[in-house]
């Protein structure tokens, strides 16, 4: 936290509303994640982390419902699969029932990297709840999954 000049005033309520705490965790987890995933030396984004999580959770899932789940826009969601495509760590294929449709797996030479990226995960969410107690942790994720719910989002619950 910056050190602030003396004498300087702050409006409490807006920098401790839980607008602003929501997104300023957000950031900070999003910054912890790029930098363990960059001393892991993976060479991923944590957008490429995450959509390599999800494509593993839902193996042969659309493109399309792997960006709705994720929250993403699917021309978001193109570039991490072209990238990770290029790696050798998924693989699209034909949708039997729509040839238009792709459907996505992780391969198996991605599958360590997989392993790794939810240990960052977990090593990350570990980190960022530290000092708080198993059932404050479930009231958090309550709270959060409210929270998403009143405001329209429609993906399903997730580990990532």
């Amino acid at each position: 936290m910056p050190t602030l000049p003396s004498g300087f005033q702050t409006m409490p309520s807006k920098t401790t509303n839980i607008g602003f705490l929501t997104l300023e965790v957000a950031r900070l987890l999003r910054r912890r994640t790029d930098q363990a995933l960059e001393r892991a030396g993976l060479g991923l984004t944590s957008g490429e982390a995450r959509t390599l999580a999800y494509v593993a959770k839902y193996a042969g899932c659309r493109q399309a419902t792997i960006a709705e789940l994720m929250g993403i826009e699917p021309m978001t969601l193109v570039g991490f699969l072209d990238r990770l495509e290029a790696r050798g760590f998924i693989e699209r294929t034909a949708d039997p029932d729509d040839r238009r449709a792709k459907q996505v797996i992780v391969t198996p030479a991605a599958e360590p990297i997989v392993e790794r990226v939810l240990e960052i995960g977990a090593e990350t969410r570990a980190r960022a709840t530290e000092g708080m107690s198993p059932e404050a942790i479930d009231q958090l994720r309550e709270a959060l999954l409210m929270m998403r719910s009143n405001l329209g989002a429609d993906a399903p619950e997730s580990d990532a």
